[in-house]
């Protein structure tokens, strides 16, 4: 019983440590973002982290390192749609996208390229529309289920 309290208490120290380290990479894109008069606060950053970690266990995910969340901020921080105002749940819900796609597209898009999808669509054809985002999102799942590659994917207007 002792040996079980140990463990649990090593992956408790462990996520907590990733935790803060996600935290410190998001606060990191402060450095670039703040040009687009976008900044996120301690608070802000961690609840980011904290969404990632539900969003990884949700989708049944893992992930080495620290993740995408800051090239996702550095991937949609130039949007003319997104403002100070919009921006921590934008975030939010991108992360949640991003993760939610990985797994509906069966891992076979990259993270790069999932990223400049996401990017992509949310400043061109979704005019900054989460919910028209996400439509495109499923039509590519689809689009991908059917052996197509993301490369064959169009993202013009319908």
């Amino acid at each position: 019983m002792d040996n079980n309290y140990t463990s649990f208490a090593l992956i408790s120290i462990n996520a907590a440590l990733a935790e803060r380290q996600v935290t410190d990479k998001i606060l990191l894109c402060n450095e670039d973002t703040k040009k687009y008069g976008l900044l996120l606060t301690e608070q802000q950053a961690l609840a980011l982290s904290q969404t990632r970690t539900a969003s990884l266990k949700e989708n049944k995910r893992i992930e080495f390192g620290n993740g995408i969340i800051d090239k996702l901020i550095m991937a949609v921080c130039d949007s003319p749609y997104i403002t100070q105002e919009t921006y921590e749940g934008t975030l939010h819900e991108l992360i949640n996208l991003f993760y939610d796609l990985k797994n509906n597209t069966w891992d076979r898009i990259s993270d790069t390229d999932l990223i400049d999808f996401i990017k992509t669509a949310f400043n061109g054809c979704c005019h900054g529309s989460m919910d028209l985002l996400i439509g495109k999102s499923m039509q590519l799942a689809e689009h991908i289920h059917c052996g197509n590659k993301i490369d064959t994917f169009s993202l013009k207007e319908e």
